[in-house]
């Protein structure tokens, strides 16, 4: 299955200019891809002004994925500032080759050092979704440090996880290694599209990648906006896991 991840700098609080940046960014490649990952808040950047960019079914960055998915028949994976009744939430949404809204995660740890918790909701429940037979697992930025959260992805013995963020340069280490640390214990891709570029509070590198079910790197990139692809085999996790059946030896989740 080839994955692509879109690794962008979204212009800061402008879905329309962010599309038309998008559209150039994938103006070549996409057609050999089963599935497109893109950053948290994919088309405004990790904004604290959620009322004015919240969403319902009809909004513009829901609208321009299911018809990019829909376009392309791909699966589409993106970050949408979604607005439920009274609430606003930081949302992973999953659109399918069709075009069809197959999936939402709504984010359970909002990062509270950047006072998110004050300007949308946490989520409440961990969210699976398929493409094919394949089970995937969501997740958002922040939510990286909570193991917790994944070991419940691994009890479902998904075959991928998956994280979008805005994860900022002074911890992109903390990204990395945490990526690695999930793909490991749980025996599994770990998948993770971070932005690049500059927001008005801090600066990001991307360092967006795949990692095997050994904590092996597949694919990792730094800096660069674009599409960029690797092809990943979901057998690699059955096969690791019966060989060293580690999940198995799990009490407290």
């Amino acid at each position: 299955m080839k994955i692509g991840l879109v690794q962008i700098n979204p212009v800061w609080e402008n879905p329309i200019e962010s599309i038309k940046k998008t559209d150039f960014l994938l103006s070549s490649g996409i057609e050999s891809c089963k599935v497109l990952i893109f950053p948290e808040m994919s088309l405004t950047g990790f904004t604290m002004h959620s009322e004015n960019f919240a969403e319902e079914i009809d909004g513009i960055s829901t609208t321009y994925f299911i018809e990019l998915a829909k376009k392309y028949k791909v699966h589409v994976f993106a970050g949408i500032i979604e607005k439920d009744e009274e609430k606003i939430y930081n949302s992973l949404v999953h659109f399918d080759n069709s075009g069809i809204i197959t999936a939402r995660y709504r984010k359970i740890h909002p990062f509270s050092y950047a006072k998110e918790d004050k300007n949308y909701s946490a989520g409440s429940s961990v969210v699976t979704t398929k493409i094919e037979n394949i089970k995937i697992g969501l997740s958002i930025c922040y939510d990286l440090r909570f193991p917790e959260l994944y070991r419940h992805y691994g009890k479902e013995r998904v075959e991928i996880m998956i994280d979008i963020a805005n994860w900022p340069v002074p911890r992109i280490d903390h990204w990395k290694t945490l990526l690695k640390a999930r793909a490991i214990e749980n025996q599994c891709f770990m998948i993770g599209v971070n932005r690049t570029g500059t927001d008005p509070f801090s600066t990001y590198n991307g360092c967006s990648g795949i990692y095997g079910p050994m904590g092996n790197e597949i694919l990792s990139i730094e800096n660069n906006e674009g599409l960029f692809t690797a092809e990943i085999n979901s057998e690699e996790t059955n096969e690791v896991r019966n060989k060293l059946p580690f999940l198995n030896d799990m009490k407290m989740i």
